[in-house]
């Protein structure tokens, strides 16, 4: 069963649309049981959040790269338009161990293109810090328990629930059903067309027929313990954040959400935390002097303790 942004209004029939965030503004970390089997045996860590830092691994062809993410191009297409901000010559592991060290939970693992070589990387970065990181890329029903088995937190999926543009509401059923709701993070990650939000899938390069919206936001929170939304149109260009999407998703997400997309200097992760309403994490990528840009991580990492300190 597909169904698009047109036709939802059917599915919030009979639902309650109103409710309040089922989250604390306040950010905590502890271990509990994992959610997708009781045979598996796995803690993660957890995060209630406000506001605050998540670290991310961008992988493609097994290295550690920050890449515009709207030139990317199918594998069978050729990389002349590509646009690479940085390659690392650490491996996904070290990144991992030093999330890991600095207390950082909930980062993202992204393989951009889900090859033999990105799929190594991707595996070792979960095993430097289980529990700790989440994992997309590539991400289905086949494949989906073996990365919790790895060590993930999460699993991350947008094209596999997004198919051929279209909201696959029966694949999203069966992979929240397959790693338990507590498990599942949806990647929203959006570009504005004729004034508003919409969904894009295939290495954002599709757009859907799904647009960002309260009653969207509110629906897929059904099967997913988290939001994951790159502003694309900004992402990975340094230009400055779209207040307008974090202050969407501030005011409409009912579940924990994290935006990535502009963030440039130390000002900016301020500028997330007002138009959200200090409801939105942030994802930093190009600018970290970690990835070749001019922003402390450092600095980012002592912004993130005293969100910390001073949650309620």
């Amino acid at each position: 069963m597909q169904t698009s942004a047109s036709s939802l209004h059917n599915l919030f029939l009979g639902k309650n649309l109103s409710y309040a965030p089922p989250y604390t503004l306040s950010r905590t970390l502890d271990f509990i049981p994992a959610m997708a089997s009781s045979s598996l045996g796995l803690q993660r860590l957890s995060v209630q959040c406000g506001v605050g830092f998540r670290p991310c691994i961008d992988i493609h062809k097994g290295k550690v790269k920050q890449i515009v993410g709207s030139t990317l191009r199918d594998s069978k297409e050729a990389d002349t338009s590509l646009v690479t901000n940085f390659e690392s010559d650490k491996s996904a592991a070290e990144y991992a161990k030093l999330y890991r060290d600095d207390g950082l939970v909930g980062g993202h693992v992204i393989m951009l293109g889900a090859d033999p070589l990105s799929i190594a990387a991707a595996t070792e970065a979960l095993h430097a810090y289980p529990g700790g990181l989440q994992v997309g890329g590539g991400i289905k029903t086949e494949n989906a328990l073996s990365y919790i088995e790895d060590g993930a937190s999460h699993v991350i999926v947008t094209s596999y629930v997004f198919n051929n543009g279209q909201m696959d509401l029966e694949r999203l059923k069966e992979l929240s059903s397959l790693v338990g709701r507590k498990r599942l993070v949806l990647d929203l990650s959006c570009r504005k067309k004729e004034g508003e939000y919409v969904i894009v899938t295939d290495r954002w390069q599709k757009f859907s027929d799904v647009h960002l919206n309260e009653k969207v936001l509110n629906f897929l929170a059904e099967y997913a313990d988290e939001f994951l939304v790159h502003g694309v149109d900004v992402e990975g260009k340094k230009l400055g954040i779209d207040e307008e999407l974090v202050a969407l998703l501030g005011k409409y997400s009912p579940i924990p959400v994290t935006y990535a997309g502009g963030v440039t200097v130390m000002a900016d992760l301020e500028k997330i935390k007002v138009a959200g309403m200090g409801r939105v994490d942030v994802t930093v990528g190009s600018a970290l002097d970690i990835f070749g840009g001019n922003l402390a991580y450092k600095d980012v990492v002592a912004w993130h303790a005293l969100q910390d300190s001073v949650a309620v």
